[in-house]
């Protein structure tokens, strides 16, 4: 089945201090270059956000109404896709791994559940039928969640730390490991 992968790299970053947070590197890529590579092997990848340098193509679009939020973004994501399946993710994933973004693909619709039993809504796989089905009229500033909690996702635990993200400038040191080797691919 054909997949499409749409990473959501929009934002204001207000709680790491207005920071490009996508463009911060974890060990030697940047994190938007982190979560494409996770999904390098898509039929489609398209971002959503301002456009960037990155190591693999990818298709750029923006939301209609820049800042209006992670539905917007999906919607102007779902614009460009054919493929059957969805993953959305978050782009500021740097422990992302292949591994995670298969298990998810294999039952959509999926969500991946973080090891604090919070679901992941931008880190899931969804038909896409299901996803441009349940678009609502209104997308700025809709809830996430209440979109996707209709389709009645699987919820798959993290088995990797995939779920970890970057939302705090503290975060960043927690994405180094201790070893100081570089994050699985």
């Amino acid at each position: 089945m054909r997949w499409a992968a749409v990473v959501l790299a929009g934002g204001k970053a207000t709680r790491m201090g207005g920071v490009d947070k996508v463009a911060l590197v974890v060990g030697g890529r940047s994190l938007l270059d982190r979560v494409v590579g996770a999904v390098v092997h898509a039929d489609e990848v398209v971002v959503v956000g301002p456009r960037r340098a990155t190591v693999h193509p990818v298709r750029w679009t923006r939301e209609a109404e820049s800042g209006a939020g992670p539905v917007a973004g999906l919607a102007a994501g779902l614009d460009l896709v054919t493929a059957e399946v969805v993953v959305l993710l978050a782009a500021d994933l740097p422990a992302l791994t292949k591994a995670t973004v298969d298990r998810l693909r294999a039952t959509p619709p999926a969500v991946l559940v973080d090891r604090g039993g919070r679901d992941q809504w931008l880190l899931g796989a969804w038909p896409t039928a299901g996803l441009r089905a349940a678009m609502p009229a209104k997308l700025a500033d809709a809830a996430l969640r209440k979109v996707l909690t209709g389709l009645a996702p699987v919820r798959l635990p993290d088995l990797d730390g995939s779920a970890r993200d970057v939302d705090h400038p503290g975060d960043l040191a927690d994405h180094v490991p201790s070893t100081g080797a570089p994050f699985p691919e």
